[in-house]
């Protein structure tokens, strides 16, 4: 069977305001306010947890990866805490998964979002069973972009890694995808959206609408 594997945070959802109010939490913990804006950091949000305090302590002129570590941990809590409050799938999302499950591929999910978080997220969101496979960042000893979690998420979902495409939105999705020998699609509605083009994905996608007969093109 052929696969399509998805990304989730930035490319099925926008969980920017989420992960951005976890940072928030952690920086407020520190007696510096809220450090982070959706405005200006949705992209920052969407490289993790640590990018995120990496990114505001540089902000306040504090750079240190020891506060980073330490503050880690609190993130995920406050994460964890408060995890769909913001969060919302992208229009078109789980359409273009359920055509393409009409259309005889293989669906699931490969993200660098801790398994436990992902899977809370998605049962909160009440689509976990609509994906036949979930590998997170801590699912297997590596992660993306090393292909392994890539070709497992594949494997899970009915196929074999080297027939899939991986849907992303970040330079991460496109090296994971060229380490494994897949096409890699990049979507341009994300907080990241203006820069995916000068990556050269083997397409880019401005509409999950147009998702299904993307797919089938690129098989021909």
């Amino acid at each position: 069977m052929k696969t399509v594997i998805f990304d989730l945070d930035g490319t099925l959802a926008d969980t920017s305001g989420d992960l951005l109010a976890a940072a928030n939490a952690c920086f407020r913990d520190m007696g510096a306010g809220d450090v982070l804006r959706i405005e200006s950091d949705a992209g920052v949000a969407l490289r993790g947890g640590r990018a995120m305090l990496r990114h505001g302590l540089a902000r306040l002129g504090k750079p240190d990866e020891a506060v980073v570590d330490r503050y880690y941990p609190f993130l995920l809590d406050a994460y964890d805490k408060a995890i769909d409050r913001h969060t919302v799938l992208y229009p078109g999302a789980m359409q273009a998964v359920a055509e393409l499950g009409q259309r005889g591929y293989g669906v699931g999910i490969c993200t660098n979002k801790p398994e436990a978080l992902a899977r809370k997220l998605l049962v909160r969101l009440g689509v976990l069973e609509d994906f036949a496979s979930l590998i997170g960042a801590d699912t297997l000893p590596v992660r993306k972009p090393d292909p392994e979690p890539l070709r497992e998420a594949a494997r899970r979902a009915g196929g074999i890694g080297g027939q899939t495409v991986l849907i992303g939105d970040s330079d991460t999705d496109h090296k994971t995808a060229r380490a494994a020998g897949v096409p890699s699609v990049l979507v341009t509605f994300g907080p990241s959206g203006s820069d995916m083009a000068a990556l050269r994905p083997d397409a880019l996608l401005n509409h999950f609408d147009d998702l299904p007969d993307l797919i089938d093109r690129l098989w021909r």
